[in-house]
């Protein structure tokens, strides 16, 4: 028997108020962000790209940035 079966059963054989008080912790488990979720906070990108906040046309950056990449040695 898997392990969520056996939680399953004993909610079976729980009283209402404890079934309630389960599916209120799996709603707070289920609205958790998992750490997948969880890689990156808004803030880390402080600062990422900002030279384009000065109008510079985005596909200009990329042409430069391309015009960079074949004079590498």
């Amino acid at each position: 028997m898997s392990s969520v079966q056996e939680v399953i059963e004993q909610a079976r054989q729980s009283t209402q108020v404890e079934r309630v008080e389960l599916m209120h912790a799996l709603i707070d488990l289920l609205s958790e962000p998992t750490q997948k979720e969880m890689l990156y906070d808004l803030s880390d990108f402080e600062g990422i790209a900002a030279h384009l906040a000065d109008g510079t046309d985005a596909q200009e950056y990329v042409n430069q940035l391309h015009s960079e990449w074949d004079h590498r040695p």
